[in-house]
């Protein structure tokens, strides 16, 4: 199956589509940025130069995703999020000379496989967002956060578990959580939870 790139996107020569991949209007895609198969870029998102987006990802209207960011398999990115990647940003240097590329370096936001991140959230740089993990709408995400991890705030803290489906896990037993959508079963392990039988 081919990518879709509708005729308003602007997509560099070089970035890489994968098969079955949908960029719609006024979407911009940098150079050498690399999407993998089945991803969805919405309407005047942003994927930044060298950005990696897994399989099946979608970044939807309006994120801005700054390089050197990494989206695992099955990332989704709400409407209006960012992800940046300046840990002290300035548009000039200490002289009032404007910054240039050579004058700073830039930090990525790692996501990793499932997680979500809800509309117009930020992700400060550098952190990393666990696997299945979810960041509430308008969050603020300044620390890392643990795989499975619901948080929500400013700045963003851990509120509860989630499961592979999203839902919020319910209590069910000492140190152990279940999914009351799937019914799959996870324990706690210090800071983090974990599937039973993983």
């Amino acid at each position: 199956m081919e990518a879709r790139v509708v005729d308003s996107a602007d997509v560099a020569a070089d970035a890489e589509i994968g098969a079955g991949s949908a960029v719609w209007h006024l979407a911009q895609v940098r150079e050498g940025a690399v999407l993998g198969p089945g991803c969805v870029i919405g309407r005047g998102a942003y994927v930044g130069p060298g950005v990696v987006l897994g399989r099946a990802c979608k970044v939807q209207n309006y994120a801005l995703v700054y390089e050197p960011a990494v989206l695992g398999d099955g990332v989704f990115v709400g409407p209006g999020v960012v992800l940046t990647n300046d840990a002290f940003p300035r548009a000039v240097n200490p002289d009032g000379t404007l910054k240039a590329a050579d004058d700073w370096e830039p930090v990525g936001v790692q996501i990793e496989e499932g997680a979500s991140i809800g509309a117009r959230a930020v992700c400060v740089a550098p952190v990393r967002v666990g696997a299945w993990a979810m960041v509430a709408a308008g969050a603020v995400v300044t620390r890392d956060v643990p795989a499975h991890a619901l948080v929500a705030g400013v700045p963003a803290r851990r509120i509860g578990w989630v499961g592979t489906a999203g839902v919020p896990l319910v209590p069910d037993g000492e140190g152990r959580w279940r999914c009351p959508r799937t019914g799959e079963v996870y324990e706690e392990l210090g800071e983090s939870v974990r599937k039973v039988g993983e």
